[in-house]
């Protein structure tokens, strides 16, 4: 695949900069039919060799393309052209139409056959099959069985070509153009066609603003019955990706008409006529409008409340008199003295069916975890440990000396079927369910995790309510204590070994609005707050500071061990930005696989983005490529020690991880944490995102920025508002 000696191309364009080049595939040395990733040998008009690579769906050799994309240079096979959008081009001579029909692509047509076709019809021979095919029975050999098998050929490779064009051009790139033709196969282009709208439901890839181009393009009515539909529906999943569980009715209807362009309509009917087809539920609130669910999410958190309240109703099992004794058997062979909040804490753990322990870094949640699982295990009990992540589950696990897992492996999650092999029907061996970290459970999760509890088994919830809510919808800790139905035990106390830790003292002192402190003096600290006004003296500082001087001096590795955070993705302190600055100093230079802005190479750090179930990863888990192979267009990484494959599909869902945004880091811990606050981040400063961020830290937490925006963040109590009605259900 090397390149031809000589050849002007790269004269033509800076690296990375789009260019366009017509050229004939000579060879197709590499496809892959499951991802359409293709290597093909093509040759330019101007009779230079070049390589082409991309999701270069349908072409065969003798094709003519239109390709579109970038100059890379490939570490073994050199200069290469990476494809991001093409279209077939009909040959103009009599020497390329011989060529582009006698290459076997159409049935009944060979070398033999597509000479006396050319010496029929001469240039005219792509358009005779196209518009005029009846005429092709002129031709010695052509009867019409032939001919209806070279037709049928023609629509199916013309279908793919017009398939390729039209989503091009409507911005779909090539590979999911191929996801589309994957499910659609040959009425792709119809489907397409008679509602664009159902591509963002039904192919992944495809979004709704895309699917809206198309439809706008194609002559849909701006104020079509099917654009509005779609509209209310993406509006409520732009709300669930926000973290609500319904909008009020009043807000969806102003929210669509705003995405659509449409304030001046009305959508009331639009909701209707999903509510009818059961795509929406509307459920009636006392004194406030109507709230509107996806059928998901009205199952869930309705699901939610009905198994909270059997839990509460049910007869309990408890301990009864022994509780003291099991509390001071734990005190003596443990050697420590439980605090009152923690004796309560502990009781109420053995005694209720359902419980929630809540309190800050250095309560001492952890020990009560840990005396729940030697008490069971004393009296032969059944105990499950789970957490919502890997990282999680395995610091729960490391902190007891107990199996745990996470909440989906725990309910035996199966990415074939996209279900729980744990339920109502088959549910969970065990007389006590422990759940750590619960501030990240979402309501979806936390309906299947109630759902598959067993009679008389008691339900213990931990986490953390002053940290910011689950990335998935729903505000679940922060209801089930709202509704003032759940037995709570506030944890309150710092112990006096976590009180030596300037990390706990100002995650507490932040918690209740106080400014942190911080030593202006030599010697080791964990926490410290570094000034810095100019953003570009912040990022090149928090660069300084993770690549060179806290692994110096802390002796730890700076990609292991080192974790940057930043409120937002975007803007020069955005993740994006700083992601690529720690790149280019912390992993050699090598074979990397362009994905958009996107560059992964062995030894990146890598975080996935979306649950996949397949490979049993979810959105939040971070890991560290191991190879990469370019011309297959894929890599290998390693998650909590398993080493799984990501072919080209899977890696849109990867990205740089040595920068992360703050909710991102919701679960994990790091021996040192470096936090980015700047007033350019002005919109996110609030009180619970800095104390999840300084949370986040074991063993350092060093803050870069201005003391204004410490200041701002530390003061504005307010939390977003998250549409949920659990605790509304509840009480």
């Amino acid at each position: 695949m090397s390149s031809d000696q000589g050849s002007p191309r790269r004269e033509a364009a800076a690296p990375h900069d789009p260019v366009t080049v017509e050229a004939t595939v000579a060879h197709v040395l590499f496809a892959n039919q499951d991802s359409g990733w293709t290597v093909l040998r093509c040759r330019s008009d101007e009779g230079t060799s070049l390589t082409a690579v991309g999701s270069l769906l349908g072409t065969r050799k003798g094709d003519r393309l239109r390709l579109t994309g970038q100059w890379i240079t490939h570490p073994k096979f050199g200069c290469q052209l990476e494809v991001s959008s093409y279209v077939h081009v009909h040959p103009t001579t009599l020497e390329g139409i011989r060529k582009y029909l006698g290459a076997g692509r159409i049935r009944g047509i060979g070398p033999t056959m597509a000479e006396r076709l050319v010496e029929a019809f001469g240039l005219e021979t792509i358009a005779v099959i196209e518009h005029h095919p009846e005429r092709l029975l002129e031709v010695r050999g052509i009867g019409p069985k032939t001919l209806d098998r070279l037709q049928e050929s023609w629509v199916g490779q013309r279908g793919v070509q017009q398939i390729m064009v039209f989503l091009s051009g409507h911005g779909v790139t090539p590979g999911v153009a191929h996801r589309v033709l994957k499910r659609y196969g040959a009425a792709a282009l119809e489907a397409v066609r008679s509602n664009p709208y159902r591509l963002a439901d039904e192919v992944i890839g495809v979004g709704f603003l895309t699917a809206d181009r198309m439809a706008l393009s194609l002559g849909l009515p701006i104020d079509s019955e099917e654009r509005q539909e779609a509209g209310l529906l993406y509006a409520l999943q732009q709300a669930a990706g926000d973290g609500h569980v319904f909008l009020p009715r009043d807000r969806l209807l102003d929210s669509a008409a705003a995405l659509l362009r449409l304030e001046d309509h009305d959508l009331s009917r639009a909701l209707e006529r999903l509510v009818q087809r059961e795509q929406v539920v509307i459920r009636a609130r006392a004194d406030a409008e109507p709230a509107v669910y996806t059928p998901a999410l009205e199952r869930a958190e309705s699901s939610v409340a009905r198994a909270v309240r059997a839990l509460l109703a049910a007869k309990s099992d408890p301990l009864g008199s022994r509780v003291d004794q099991e509390l001071e058997w734990f005190q003596r062979q443990s050697q420590i003295q439980l605090a009152q909040q923690q004796r309560a804490a502990l009781a109420s753990a053995l005694t209720e069916n359902l419980v929630i322990i809540t309190g800050g870094p250095g309560t001492g949640k952890t020990t009560l975890i840990r005396g729940l699982t030697q008490i069971l295990a004393r009296q032969d009990r059944e105990l499950l440990l789970a957490a919502p992540t890997g990282r999680a589950a395995k610091r729960l696990q490391e902190a007891t000396g107990h199996p745990a897992r996470t909440i989906h492996r725990l309910l035996e999650f199966s990415p074939v079927t996209r279900d729980f092999g744990r339920d109502r029907q088959r549910p969970l061996e065990g007389e006590l369910v422990v759940v750590d970290e619960v501030s990240m459970l979402d309501v979806e999760l936390a309906a299947h995790l109630l759902e598959a509890l067993p009679p008389r088994c008691r339900l213990v919830l931990v986490g953390d309510a002053d940290q910011l809510p689950s990335v998935g919808p729903g505000n679940v800790l922060a209801d089930l204590i709202a509704s003032a139905r759940v037995p709570v035990t506030r944890l309150t106390e710092i112990f006096r070994q976590a009180a030596d830790s300037q990390i706990v003292v100002n995650a507490h002192r932040v918690n209740r609005g106080e400014m942190p402190i911080y030593r202006d003096e030599p010697g080791l600290q964990d926490f410290y707050f570094v000034e810095r006004d100019d953003p570009e003296a912040a990022a090149r500082l928090a660069v300084e500071l993770v690549t060179e001087r806290i692994p110096r001096r802390f002796g730890l590795d700076p990609i292991d061990d080192v974790q940057l955070l930043s409120p937002m993705h975007r803007g020069e302190l955005g993740v994006a930005n700083l992601n690529q600055r720690l790149q280019e100093v912390l992993v050699p230079p090598g074979p990397e696989l362009v994905l958009g802005r996107r560059r992964l190479r062995a030894g990146d750090k890598v975080m996935q983005v979306r649950n996949n179930y397949e490979l049993e990863i979810f959105n939040g888990d971070i890991g560290r490529v191991a190879t990469v192979d370019l011309d297959d267009r894929s890599l290998t990484a390693t998650f909590d020690g398993r080493l799984l494959a990501f072919d080209t599909e899977d890696l849109e869902d990867l990205v740089p991880a040595f920068a992360c945004t703050i909710h991102k880091s919701q679960g994990s811990e790091y021996p040192a944490v470096v936090v980015l606050l700047h007033h350019q981040h002005h919109i996110m400063l609030q009180r619970n995102l800095l104390y999840t961020a300084i949370t986040r830290g074991k063993k350092l937490v060093t803050i870069i920025g201005s003391r204004r925006a410490l200041r701002r963040a530390v003061t504005n109590a307010t939390v977003r508002q998250r549409y949920t009605t659990l605790d509304e259900r509840l009480s």
